[in-house]
């Protein structure tokens, strides 16, 4: 027999972790776990928008290593799982910071905030890091109500957030795209 997508567990609005214990779908860990789905969703579209394809295997090594911060995440720290799941480990850390330090050396110097925009890749870039984080305040605030989170996790979601940074200007000058700079407006009431 097939497997089928629906349990039918969830419908009073619980959830299982791994190892098993149920919670409700409304629990931080939750929310923390769905916000880097989200996420990981949001490097699918930017896949589907880049042309690179050097650049979009990176982003499937992201896309993959954003997995594991889910596991990480869905995983109950207080049970003692029989499966092996992956690690995240300092070299995805270190994968992104070499990728900072490749792209920045190949743009102009920033001496002004920029706006998001410029072309849909970049834009959308934009977003997936409003996203990522947005999931690292939600790890933060875990960790701050006592919530078993691996400081690796914020730490990756922390450097994710800058690579997207970068990778939103790359792409924009790739693209031939132009940075828009943020004009403070100042009143003179």
């Amino acid at each position: 027999m097939a497997f089928k997508i629906y349990t039918k567990t969830g419908d009073a609005g619980e959830t299982a972790l791994i190892g098993g214990t149920r919670i409700p779908k409304s629990h931080i860990r939750i929310e923390a776990y769905g916000t880097v789905d989200e996420l990981n969703s949001w490097f699918g579209v930017i896949r589907d928008h880049i042309q690179d394809a050097s650049l979009n295997l990176s982003l499937a090594s992201v896309q993959n290593t954003l997995f594991v911060v889910g596991s990480q995440l869905a995983t109950d720290p207080d049970k003692n799982i029989k499966m092996n799941l992956p690690a995240l480990t300092d070299q995805e850390i270190h994968m992104l910071e070499s990728s900072i330090d490749a792209m920045e050396s190949k743009l102009p110097e920033l001496k002004n905030f920029v706006l998001p925009g410029g072309h849909p890749a970049s834009s959308f870039i934009h977003v997936a890091r409003c996203v990522c984080r947005r999931a690292e305040r939600i790890c933060v605030q875990m960790q701050e109500l006592e919530f078993s989170v691996q400081p690796i996790v914020i730490r990756y979601l922390n450097r994710l957030s800058d690579y997207l940074f970068v990778l939103s200007r790359h792409v924009l000058h790739l693209n031939k795209g132009n940075e828009t700079i943020w004009q403070a407006q100042v009143s003179n009431d």
